[in-house]
């Protein structure tokens, strides 16, 4: 491979460049020159950056704050200055030329999609660009609906813009309407209106819905999924202060929604069928380390909990567990994963696996169609968080606006405010035999723990203290060699080693 032809990755968002040098700032995520790796001949030394820091990014909600130093706050998501990075310019080409022949239509108005319209409009103001949201609201943070139910935030501070913002990008947005189905050959789609639509290029970003698990009792009055802003206006119209409700399932959103109504006096039950909260963020020790901020906010806990049924008449009464226990729930709150919205892509026979098969453009298998997000799955990886979304919705925008750009991938991370608990996990922390090596340290409120394999780390959890959190990405993400450390299995030089 030439130089010219050498490719570089961003370590933040997956982005691919092309050419002998990496670019100045990442056209897709804003990262500078020193946060791009050489692909083609593995990890190499991060350079020091230089010059002024005039932005910095949430690294658990994308935002961008413009400033010389991080907000305390994020405004959006509540963590604090030690969870924003600094953030480069971006350095998409403005082309005021366009094609306005061109017509893309981006089927769903979560992150991914709006980022796409966004990074569209960035290389071409002309295109015809067309968002369709099933949802009557304008598009918001899905990842603030806990927020909004604790009432940290209103209604109109869940919005990604204000309706005046479309209508400068010229971005059609039709609310209240959604995809049926697709024809491919005819390059048209059919609204469940009946209406039809054509297109040049298509990007499918439905998203997911809740997956339910088969209980008795879960389609009683009373229960409910929390995926939409409806759900939540629904959740919040039910929760007088005498009422009580169970949360099914101690993931993150489970979590959350158990906080937030906690927040607002409600009696809460979490039920987790795990041993410990968080299975798949946290190892057992943390897992059991963050039961007592749960317990602390109020919140009634079961873990192991089995579930047998949601009793009661036509709504729900109580929750009953397989070993007899019962929890009383006037309200219940089903939190157990989510399944990507792929049966359109099905019927219109793209490849499709558990979400809609991307290549690195995030191209389907018809390459005027490209898939994004929690609908996307890339190299068997759906990722069905915040920040890959943005990013894939970012590069499938540039694509269907004639640049080519590609997604290397990026490894899962999870920074988050639990119950007022920091918590960072990223990457594996289960290994299959003796080959993976860990080291854990508590300090105070603090816990550390990191996964090696081959001398590399591939997985850490932060608890209390996350400030590590950007330092570890980087060793992760360009593969350094941490052999000195393993041996020494100093957990705390290892640490300082990372400051």
């Amino acid at each position: 491979m030439n130089a010219s032809q050498r490719a570089w990755k961003c370590t933040v968002c997956g982005y691919i460049h092309y050419g002998g040098e990496p670019p100045e700032t990442c056209p897709v995520c804003g990262a500078t020159s020193d946060l791009f790796e050489a692909l083609e001949t593995g990890a190499e030394e991060p350079l020091s950056g230089t010059g002024v820091i005039e932005k910095w990014r949430c690294l658990n909600c994308e935002f961008i704050h413009e400033g010389t130093e991080p907000p305390s706050l994020c405004p959006v998501c509540g963590v604090s200055d030690e969870s924003f990075e600094a953030y480069g310019e971006d350095s998409s080409e403005d082309n005021s030329e366009g094609d306005e022949n061109l017509r893309i239509l981006i089927a769903g108005s979560g992150i991914a999609g709006v980022s796409a319209a966004e990074a569209i409009r960035k290389i071409d103001k002309k295109a015809n660009v067309t968002i369709l949201s099933k949802e009557k609201h304008l598009p918001y943070y899905r990842l603030n609906l806990t927020r909004y139910i604790a009432g940290e935030i209103d209604g109109s501070s869940l919005e990604l813009h204000d309706k005046e913002w479309y209508e400068q990008n010229h971005i059609d947005l039709i609310q209240d309407s959604e995809l049926c189905s697709i024809r491919r050959s005819e390059k048209e789609v059919t609204l469940r209106s009946g209406e039809t639509l054509p297109y040049d290029k298509l990007i499918m970003a439905m998203g997911s819905h809740p997956f339910i698990p088969p209980i008795p009792g879960a389609n009683r009055d009373n229960v409910t999924a929390l995926r939409t802003k409806d759900d939540a206006d629904f959740i919040l119209a039910k929760c007088r202060k005498n009422v009580s409700v169970a949360v099914i399932g101690g993931g993150l959103l489970g979590l959350e929604a158990a906080g937030a109504l906690a927040q607002r006096g409600v009696s809460v039950s979490l039920i987790e069928g795990y041993g410990w909260l968080l299975p798949r963020q946290l190892n057992e020790k943390a897992g059991k380390l963050l039961e007592s901020s749960v317990l602390n906010a109020g919140i009634s806990l079961v873990t192991g909990g089995a579930i047998k049924e949601i009793a009661g008449d036509d709504s729900a009464r109580s929750v009953v567990l397989e070993d007899g226990r019962t929890v009383k729930a006037e309200l219940v709150i089903i939190s157990t994963g989510v399944r990507s919205n792929s049966y359109i892509g099905r019927l219109a026979e793209l490849e499709v696996n558990r979400g809609i098969v991307v290549n690195n453009y995030l191209e389907s298998s018809d390459r005027h169609i490209y898939a994004v997000g929690d609908l996307a799955e890339h190299h068997g990886m759906s990722y069905g968080t915040w920040g890959p979304s943005l990013f894939q919705g970012a590069i499938a925008g540039m694509n269907a606006a004639g640049s080519k750009s590609e997604f290397a991938g990026i490894p899962r991370s999870n920074l988050l405010k639990v119950l007022g608990y920091d918590l960072f996990s990223i990457g594996q922390i289960r290994g299959e035999d003796a080959s993976f090596k860990s080291m854990e340290f508590s300090k105070g409120d603090a816990y550390y723990f990191f996964f090696f394999h081959d001398n590399h780390m591939v997985g850490t959890i932060l608890m209390g203290d996350t400030g590590l959190s950007a330092s570890v990405k980087r060793v992760i993400e360009d593969e350094i060699d941490c052999s000195t450390f393993i041996s020494e299995g100093d957990c705390g030089e290892f640490i300082d080693w990372l400051l």
